[in-house]
């Protein structure tokens, strides 16, 4: 008879060694508020939120390696099938048109508009790929107990990759575009428009399930915290700083800078240059709004007669269209968003010198939501992606992207990259003494005077210092 080999008895070494079998104290340094605190050991589906700002500083869930891998399998399954069939097909007086999810990026490049075709396969398609391809490679290797080559690299690239995946968007642009044009012509789905909603679900659940603690314990373990660290006070005072990759805290050299002994990620004691950096980036974005509005996104051919529509057009003609809940969607993302990003970041820089603990955590929670809010502007030119590549027939009904689209783009991308820069543990910071500014900041913070209490969930040790 043949020896049929057995199935491992063993758990993986993943689930045998979380990151609460570590024995001493686990430290973090809040990424929004630079407060020091003590880790408590966390069971599946508990979560440890910072106790001075609120902000989540790790979730636990229940078998995260497999619950990752089985989710980024899924979704990029469905990604296949959403590139393999039919996205969307139009007919209107016996002309018709279908096109696949690639053509929403490709035909914008016979338009001469690479760069927005660019952004669009990107941002829907590359990125998102890339992602679960290394969600999956990462932890194919913590399940086989060895971790597969540049597993470091990768884990350090997931975060930077999240922001810019924008598959739930493009949904909300495609329901849009079909809302838009559902007077006008037949409209028939195809298998791809409901492989691609699944995939952006998928995805969504995918970041959403990774635990960067335990997956960062499980590769490179967790060294101990540097010698005399004190909970219950910021870090940049004691010459710390915590990495925003992989959480752990480390001593910064004399001038304010490092690197994570972990996963080698560099490190500041604040970003560098943070708010000069948002206000650069917050003019350019407003230089990019003007043309935006002005020049028209879209122009529609109808029998011959040419009608272009800027971004306020579009959503007048849907509202004389009776769509008023698709008008306020578009005009929220594309009006309301935009302008109160821009003054949002722009008052966040002007009130940094004169914020205090008592009203930092609203600034906080403000920076938060403008932070998550601004990709979201980005519906517009998903809408100009579908429509420009599905209506094509002729003089009878055709539709072409205006040089708005491109100038919207920018203005997106530059307002997202103006709040990644922009430092909010600046807000938290002491306003430095006249007389100290232009001695030492370092000094200044350290004699600020004022420490809030702990909120229950999160350990406070009596005595402050690190376990050695």
């Amino acid at each position: 008879m043949k020896h049929m080999p057995s199935l491992p008895t063993e758990a993986p070494r993943v689930d045998r060694l979380p990151p609460e079998s570590r024995g001493s104290r686990r430290l973090r340094a809040c990424q929004e508020c630079d407060w020091v605190v003590a880790l408590p050991p966390l069971r599946a589906g508990e979560q440890a939120d910072c106790p001075r700002c609120g902000h989540p500083l790790i979730k636990r869930h229940l078998r995260p390696a497999q619950r990752s891998m089985a989710l980024a399998l899924s979704a990029l399954l469905a990604l296949a099938m959403a590139l393999s069939f039919p996205f969307i097909s139009f007919s209107v007086g016996g002309v018709g048109n279908r096109i696949d999810l690639s053509q929403t990026a490709t035909t914008l490049i016979g338009f001469h508009q690479p760069v927005v075709a660019g952004a669009v396969i990107l941002t829907i398609i590359v990125l998102p790929a890339l992602y679960l391809l290394s969600v999956i490679w990462l932890q194919l290797g913590l399940l086989r107990d060895d971790p597969l080559p540049a597993s470091h690299t990768i884990a350090r690239s997931l975060a930077h990759l999240n922001p810019w995946m924008m598959a739930d968007v493009f949904i909300i642009g495609a329901l849009v575009s079909l809302i838009k044009i559902a007077g006008m012509a037949q409209i028939e789905l195809g298998v791809s428009f409901w492989a691609f909603c699944a995939f952006a679900v998928l995805l969504l659940f995918t970041t959403q399930s990774i635990d960067a603690d335990w997956m960062w314990f499980s590769l490179a373990g967790e060294p101990r915290a540097p010698e005399g660290t004190r909970t219950g006070e910021t870090a940049a005072p004691q010459g710390l700083a915590g990495c925003a990759t992989c959480g752990l805290i480390n001593r910064l050299e004399p001038g304010g800078r490092g690197r994570c002994r972990r996963c080698g990620e560099r490190l500041r004691i604040r970003l560098p240059h943070s708010l000069q950096r948002t206000w650069a980036l917050l003019a350019a974005a407003t230089v990019m709004y003007i043309p935006a509005n002005v020049y028209p996104i879209m122009t529609t051919i109808s029998l011959g007669h040419s009608s272009p529509s800027t971004i306020i057009g579009g959503v007048v003609e849907l509202v004389q269209m009776g769509s008023w809940p698709v008008a306020a969607v578009i005009f929220i993302a594309s009006v309301i968003v935009p302008v109160g990003k821009l003054v949002a970041l722009a008052w966040l820089c002007l009130v940094v010198s004169r914020s205090s603990e008592l009203n930092a955590a609203a600034r906080t929670r403000l920076y938060r939501v403008t932070e998550f809010i601004g990709r979201w502007s980005m519906i517009d030119i998903f809408v100009v992606a579908i429509l420009v590549s599905l209506i094509r027939a002729g003089s009878l009904m055709s539709i072409t992207p205006g040089p708005a689209a491109l100038a919207f783009g920018a203005m997106v991308v530059i307002t997202m990259l103006a709040a990644m820069t922009f430092d909010p543990r600046l807000l938290w910071d002491a306003p430095l003494p006249r007389r100290n500014a232009r001695r030492d900041p370092l000094d200044a913070q350290q004699n600020a005077p004022g420490t809030p209490q702990h909120s229950p969930g999160i350990l406070k040790d009596p005595q402050g210092i690190a376990d050695e």
